[in-house]
């Protein structure tokens, strides 16, 4: 009789212990390489910022650069003779070129833009841009909010990558060179060696007074 009833109950518990089987996936197996068992999915990573359009806007709740900040009078003077770009991706490539860029006081406010077209053989395209607002002017530091993009054709089917934001260029002892700290290309990490250079105004020579001929 006992058998009977243990027979029964087998059978009713039967399905049950094949349904929780179905739902239990298989554990993955440890193996010599890799000696802990592998996880079930690829971790989450986040997403870098979308590289389409060039202007897209700042982050949100940055109050609006009213005024910049100069903590170094020396460090402005030269800064407002920054005049030219040079792309540290290309600038050892025979043939190339550096680019413009244009710092301007509007009152208060000091704003930057510049940009320069690669004409190295094999780089014909490609470019660099910045535009920004200056918020601070220190002994060898410059803060600008804004954003520098990188256009390479290799690099994202030629789609502008950019940094954007509060960019910090640094400049140390006499060098005459401004480097953008925040010069990792986001798509593909080079370093991309991005400088704003001072260029001594051309001083203007005055001209002899010519003596009256009677």
């Amino acid at each position: 009789m006992n058998r009977i009833v243990s027979t029964i109950v087998l059978i009713f518990a039967l399905p049950g212990a094949v349904a929780a089987q179905q739902q239990t996936p298989p554990q993955p197996q440890a193996t010599p390489m890799y000696p802990a068992p592998p996880p079930q999915a690829a971790p989450t990573v986040q997403q870098g910022a979308p590289t389409t359009g060039l202007t897209s806007p700042l982050p949100a709740g940055q109050a609006k650069v009213d005024k910049t900040d100069i903590a170094s009078d020396v460090e402005a003077q030269l800064f407002i003779d920054a005049r030219k770009i040079v792309w540290g991706r290309y600038s050892k490539i025979k043939g190339a070129k550096s680019g413009d860029v244009a710092v301007t006081r509007q009152g208060n406010v000091w704003t930057i833009k510049g940009r320069i077209d690669s004409v190295a053989p094999g780089t014909e395209g490609d470019w660099a841009s910045i535009d920004g607002v200056v918020e601070r002017i220190s002994a060898g530091v410059i803060q600008i909010r804004g954003e520098v993009a990188f256009r390479v054709a290799k690099v994202e089917k030629g789609t502008p990558c950019k940094v954007a934001g509060t960019l910090t260029f640094r400049r140390s002892g006499k060098s005459q060179v401004w480097r953008l700290a925040e010069g990792d290309n986001p798509c593909d990490g080079t370093r991309e060696a991005f400088d704003l250079v001072y260029e001594k105004p051309a001083e203007k020579k005055p001209v002899p007074t010519q003596p009256k001929r009677g």
